[in-house]
């Protein structure tokens, strides 16, 4: 009934034209806010899917580090109860460290990781590997897949017309008591296999190449790693997972979940997401202004609509809802055409991809979309409370008026 009187109220002609217009853009100023509001959720998560899927490809379900200091010893007893874990898919030991490697004049610091033939299994660097090949050779014999900013800054050839360079890798040596900071270090020879492309912060930063290598250039025990990395099974709980590991492993190993191993990446773009909504949750505040004012003035104009309902019997309850339900007949209006509006332009992006990325250098030249029913949900339920809170004081107000009947 009440939402009835509120409709009739709604298309109703008024004295006064300004009445319809001001309600009119409040409809539209909440339908433009709330259209913004879902495309800017949207293009958030379409860049966070982005970015994770990218991150994924190097970073691991869970990695296992070392609570103090950068090595840890892992029995064979331990790896055994790590693989006959039911929610472990496959795993790999790693032994990193800080490396200098040089091409004749040509030299950079890298981030050395020395990782066993299971590594392939558990990311995506293999698949990424888009020059040369994934092989990390032998102890021995052993083999580099480098980031493609490294091989841009060691000035290394992939191609297999030309002879292949020999690479100067210079580690530290583990534990060593010479006095002298030059024998303290291992000089070894690696060569070059293949070079992979996943994001500027991984292809800038890493090289991979076989662990015995490393191990041997450092002087790590045949038990001594630097860390575990772990896939999952599908649908397995990470957070779970990462409680029975830390029982399983003891205090003086940390495991990591993928989220905690890029904590700051992942609040940062919660951060910006959040910030976003609320800065265009103000123009919504804006709109409840103008609602405000629309119900005022449709208070003034139903003075004697208001008496006639109170000679019939209505209460100030009941006067209070119709003019409730005005304002959030207004608010479920525009949120309803924003919502639509924003899922046709999401819809439209995602087939066509009209609107680019200026600038061309980001692994896209659109900008990337994800629609999810959360988003609609909290962005239809911020704006129909700010309508609800905006019609709170005008519909107080024609509940008190006077009965008034000439």
């Amino acid at each position: 009934m009440y939402l009835t009187f509120a409709w009739r109220y709604f298309k109703a002609k008024k004295s006064t034209n300004a009445i319809n217009i001001i309600a009119w853009v409040t409809v539209g100023v909440i339908a433009f806010a709330t259209c913004c509001q879902v495309l800017v959720l949207s293009v958030f998560n379409g860049f966070e899917e982005l970015v994770k899927s990218l991150y994924s490809s190097f970073y691991t379900d869970i990695k296992v580090v070392p609570d103090v200091g950068k090595t840890f010893t892992l029995t064979q007893e331990q790896i055994n109860s790590i693989r006959n874990q039911p929610s472990v898919q496959n795993f790999s030991l790693v032994a990193e460290e800080k490396a200098l490697l040089k091409n004749q004049d040509a030299q950079t610091v890298v981030y050395l990781k020395g990782v066993d033939d299971n590594y392939k299994y558990v990311c995506g660097v293999a698949e990424k590997t888009n020059r040369g090949k994934y092989d990390l050779g032998t102890t021995d014999a052993p083999l580099l897949v480098a980031g493609s900013g490294i091989q841009n800054a060691a000035a290394f050839s992939i191609n297999p017309a030309l002879p292949t360079q020999e690479l100067t890798v210079i580690l530290p040596r583990k534990n060593s008591l010479n006095n002298d900071p030059l024998q303290s270090l291992s000089q070894g020879f690696i060569y070059p296999a293949g070079v992979f492309t996943i994001q500027q912060e991984f292809d800038d930063k890493y090289a991979l190449t076989n662990i015995g290598f490393v191990k041997q250039q450092m002087g790590f025990a045949a038990d001594e790693y630097s860390a575990v990395e772990i896939k999952l099974k599908e649908k397995t709980n990470a957070n779970e997972e990462k409680k029975k590991l830390s029982m399983l492993l003891g205090k003086d190993y940390r495991v990591l979940t993928r989220y905690e191993q890029n904590t700051t990446l992942y609040n940062t773009m919660k951060l910006e997401k959040w910030a976003i909504y609320a800065i265009l949750t103000l123009i919504l505040v804006i709109a409840a202004f103008n609602m405000v004012s629309a119900l005022t003035m449709l208070v003034l104009e139903k003075k004697k609509d208001i008496s006639v309902l109170q000679s019939m019997g209505a209460n100030q309850r009941s006067i209070l809802k119709i003019f409730l339900s005005e304002g959030l007949l207004l608010g479920v209006i525009g949120t309803i055409i924003g919502v639509l509006m924003a899922i046709c332009i999401c819809l439209l992006q995602l087939k066509f991809k009209l609107i680019k990325l200026a600038g061309g250098s980001f692994l896209l030249d659109y900008f990337p979309v994800k629609l999810m029913v959360t988003d609609f949900l909290l962005v239809a339920a911020t704006a129909i409370a700010i309508a609800f809170i905006a019609s709170w004081f005008p519909a107080q107000k024609a509940s008190r008026q006077v009965f008034e009947l000439r």
